[in-house]
């Protein structure tokens, strides 16, 4: 049985393991990254477990704008109470426990939060080769993002709250 729940401090070691397995250097969340996100946006950033072994998380602030910029991969805020898009900066599942619908679980974790906190939708980028998987959940491909994290080129991505449902 799968349980979702919001992050602790104590995850971050198990974290930090998945980001590095699921992620380049370049792109991978710092450890520094990931302790300001347990730390500031606990609320929005949902772990995924089983018998108390992390098997994926997603994680990311509120933002006021669609679309996301590359300074929220090195500062973010604390989330706003009501309003603005979902980003999501990680959504990541360990090797061992992928193509069990794990992230599909996370996505409709973070559909319920937008629905039951009155934002606008959630939005993310994704390298070229993800577009259609998120697709397959009902994200829109708006195109070529500016962001150059990591140095590769990604792509803006956006489900809006109506069309969760």
């Amino acid at each position: 049985m799968i349980s979702l729940r919001n992050v602790q401090t104590t995850d971050l070691e198990q974290l930090l393991f998945i980001e590095n397995e699921g992620f380049s250097i370049e792109e991978a969340a710092t450890k520094e990254a990931l302790v300001e996100r347990i730390q500031l946006i606990a609320d929005t950033f949902i772990v995924a477990e089983k018998e108390g072994e992390i098997l994926g998380y997603i994680n990311g602030p509120i933002i006021n704008q669609p679309y996301i910029t590359d300074d929220l991969f090195k500062e973010i805020k604390e989330n706003p109470k009501r309003g603005g898009y979902q980003s999501i900066l990680g959504l990541a599942v360990s090797k061992q426990a992928r193509n069990q619908g794990i992230a599909k679980i996370l996505i409709e974790k973070m559909e319920e939060l937008v629905e039951e906190n009155e934002r606008e939708g959630i939005t993310l980028t994704c390298k070229q080769e993800l577009v259609s998987f998120y697709e397959k959940f009902g994200f829109v491909s708006y195109g070529m993002s500016e962001s150059k994290h990591g140095g590769v080129s990604w792509y803006n991505l956006i489900k809006l709250r109506e069309g969760m449902n």
